[in-house]
């Protein structure tokens, strides 16, 4: 099982299915911060990489061998026809998956009318910065690209959604906010979109620091076959 692997969080929760898994990133860094566990193999794949060493590298040089290719919060910024070229070389022949999903950071997340107030300003004030690329998230995956056969979970222009209830503290939304590429793009550019002030704010709406809320997760999904 492939799994593009960022800092190993999806990878690792697929253990519970597949026996070994393969997680790769195009980030030695992110590898290095990966969840480390017996079963899963981490390879680094930079984009230099040629797609017959991709191939050794995951399954030894073998075609045709991996039972599902994973991708979380990701696919959008590839070069999609080749990655799918790619994927269909690896996937097992017949019964291999492709299974992608995402979040739109636009509109992620329900708590409450006050913070999610805040959150929609702070997304607005993010869109100038956002790479193009991302509008496929934030069209919910409905534009993105899928050639392949529909197994029930979603089709090409119709993905299924998901929503998935969590415990969240503060520091985590902090930590979810500071990821999005957008506030790097505006910092490099001078404009800090997570100003302490916006900070206080959001931490005033959520209702304090140390308080556990529960939350909902909106997600997307797409999962196809050959």
């Amino acid at each position: 099982m492939l799994a593009l692997a960022g800092n190993g969080q999806a990878t690792v929760g697929l253990l519970e299915h597949y026996d070994q898994v393969v997680g790769s990133d195009i980030s030695e860094a992110q590898l290095n911060h990966a969840i480390q566990h017996p079963r899963v193999r981490y390879i680094h794949t930079p984009t230099s990489i040629s797609d017959d060493e991709m191939v050794n590298l995951i399954e030894g040089g073998h075609e045709n061998s991996v039972d599902l290719v994973t991708v979380a919060s990701a696919v959008h910024w590839f070069d999609l026809p080749h990655f799918y070229s790619l994927v269909k070389r690896l996937l097992r022949k017949p019964g291999g998956i492709i299974s992608v999903w995402c979040y739109n950071s636009m509109d992620c997340m329900v708590v409450g009318p006050d913070f999610d107030l805040v959150m929609k300003r702070l997304h607005e004030n993010c869109l100038p910065f956002w790479d193009p690329r991302a509008k496929y998230a934030f069209e919910g995956y409905r534009t993105l690209p899928f050639p392949f056969e529909s197994v029930g979970l979603g089709r090409e222009g119709e993905p299924i959604t998901l929503e998935i209830p969590r415990e969240l503290s503060f520091q985590g939304v902090e930590r979810m906010l500071r990821s999005y590429s957008a506030v790097t793009t505006a910092k490099d550019q001078g404009v800090d979109l997570l100003s302490e002030d916006v900070i206080k704010e959001l931490q005033r709406a959520w209702g304090g620091h140390d308080l556990i809320r529960s939350v909902t997760i909106k997600a997307f999904m797409l999962v196809g076959k050959l």
